[in-house]
């Protein structure tokens, strides 16, 4: 009795009681979108392929770390399943978030900024404007990520061993989402190691060399997720190891490498690698002028900036890595008065950047106007899946004829970008590419595909409208039917 009286008068506790239930009704319309999302589909494939016993990356391909395959593997690649997982990943971080919030402004107004700042990061994570309703890596990272900084800042001047390996654990897991995590890693690690600086330094190598050995534990922490992955996926041999390495990382290289050339290869990269410097390094110059939240907090700030810039592709949910430390700096500028107009100058750049350079999803309201229309049967089923992509009810109607013209053994093969139709259908690529682009986009693209196709004959060929002439023969097919464009081939023998 005493515990509840004394949750009855805890405010908190009713705040974050009212925005978990806030956040859940924001994402509830998430959990019923149909199958349409091009990066959810080739997930969903990927997670179908290592539920059947493909290995990732060697028999099944796509080019990120392993754990988010996993997670959809491990959940049979079912939407539904998926996008609850990512609500509960959401509401957690929420919580995370606000204790984060409360240890950083713990001074003067500290539980009202902390609030303010849980408020905003609740809002933009919680509605699909940078797309916190689709099931990516994003969604699933960002719990580690805060819940690193959470155990790093809590535990002040109490850093232990077991608490630096824990933070960095949290931060090498975000990282096998996707190797993005290697930012706020960084961010962390640049935290501690200037906080744990004297004021003066006498002996910079010797002051640089304690200050890494002390960080070794959050090292480990970080590299030990990453090492027994890797082991995984050498114990199934070099060319499954190889694949891992090319997939996670060098292929992230290329990826990015295409999206910042400026002058030289790379180049728009270097440029913004070198603001980033170039602010960090005025911090360490001041250190000693800042507090630990504004270190804490403008340090992960530029980092995440950085994040979201980094491939030089204006995708939506890029942003999602940037808003933990945006909804921090707006606290900030109400916590920290010395640097009020220096502060805000940065959020309102910093806004302008991600606005004028990232596709922002502008149909918030039509998209819940859509989901009450569909559940109070003003709408049918067609003009549901329609909001969200014109092709989405042909795919449906695609999945219904290639159900009743193959048996479960099958094999189908699509030319095409549109891989959740695999999912739809219950199958699964001939070769180890999903989707058109990726096929045509590496080197052993289409002879693996066509390899594949020779040894498995698809029973069905489905060509989309938008895409150039298939890359290999047809010969032994013939036409069935053509549905909205969509032309489908039968095998005759």
């Amino acid at each position: 009795m005493k515990f509840l009286k004394r949750v009855e008068k805890n405010r908190n506790f009713w705040f974050l009681l009212i925005s978990s239930f806030v956040f859940f009704l924001l994402r509830l319309p998430s959990l019923l979108e149909p199958y349409w999302y091009g990066d959810e589909g080739i997930n969903q494939v990927l997670g179908l392929a290592i539920k059947t016993g493909r290995l990732l990356y060697r028999d099944i391909w796509d080019n990120k770390p392993p754990l988010l395959y996993m997670l959809y593997s491990l959940l049979n690649s079912d939407q539904f399943t998926l996008r609850l997982v990512s609500l509960v990943f959401g509401i957690l971080s929420l919580i995370v978030f606000f204790a984060l919030s409360r240890k950083l402004f713990e001074e003067k107004e500290g539980n009202k900024i902390a609030i303010l700042s849980t408020i905003i990061f609740g809002l933009l994570f919680a509605l699909p404007i940078v797309e916190g309703n689709i099931a990516n890596a994003e969604n699933f990272m960002l719990l580690p990520i805060i819940l690193s900084g959470f155990i790093i800042y809590s535990a002040k001047e109490r850093l232990k061993k077991n608490i630096l390996m824990l933070s960095g654990l949290m931060l090498g897991i975000a990282f096998l989402f996707k190797i993005v995590g290697i930012f706020d890693f960084a961010a962390f690690f640049l935290f501690l190691f200037i906080l744990n600086l004297p004021r003066k330094i006498s002996n910079l190598k010797n002051t640089i060399y304690a200050q890494f050995y002390f960080l070794l534990p959050f090292i480990f922490g970080f590299v030990f997720p990453i090492a027994f992955s890797s082991l995984f996926f050498l114990f199934h041999g070099l060319s499954a190891f190889k694949y891992f390495l090319e997939a996670s990382f060098i292929r992230n290289i290329d990826y990015v490498g295409y999206g910042n050339k400026f002058i030289v290869p790379q180049g728009l990269l270097i440029s913004k690698l070198l603001i980033l410097s170039l602010f960090l390094l005025f911090l360490f110059a001041k250190r000693n002028n800042f507090s630990r939240t504004t270190l804490f907090i403008l340090i992960w700030f530029a980092f995440s900036l950085f994040n979201a810039f980094f491939s030089g592709r204006p995708y939506t949910h890029y942003i999602l890595v940037f808003i933990p430390s945006f909804s921090l700096l707006v606290g900030l500028i109400f916590w920290e008065k010395r640097y009020r107009f220096s502060l805000v100058l940065i959020l309102i750049i910093s806004s302008y950047l991600i606005i004028n350079n990232f596709w922002i999803y502008n149909k918030v309201l039509p998209y819940y106007q859509n989901f009450f229309s569909f559940i109070t049967g003003r709408e049918s089923v067609v003009q549901y899946r329609s909001f969200f992509d014109k092709n989405t009810p042909v795919d449906y109607e695609l999945a219904q004829f290639i159900k009743t013209k193959t048996k479960k053994d099958d094999n189908i093969f699509i030319w095409g970008n549109n891989a959740q139709l695999y999912t739809l259908s219950d199958k699964l690529p001939p070769g180890r590419y999903t989707v058109a682009y990726h096929i045509t986009g590496y080197k052993d693209g289409i002879e693996n595909t066509e390899e594949a196709f020779v040894k498995k004959e698809p029973k069905l060929v489905i060509i989309m409208p938008d895409q150039s002439q298939i890359p290999f023969s047809l010969y032994n097919y013939g036409k069935v039917v053509k549905i909205d464009n969509v032309l489908i081939y039968e095998r005759i023998f």
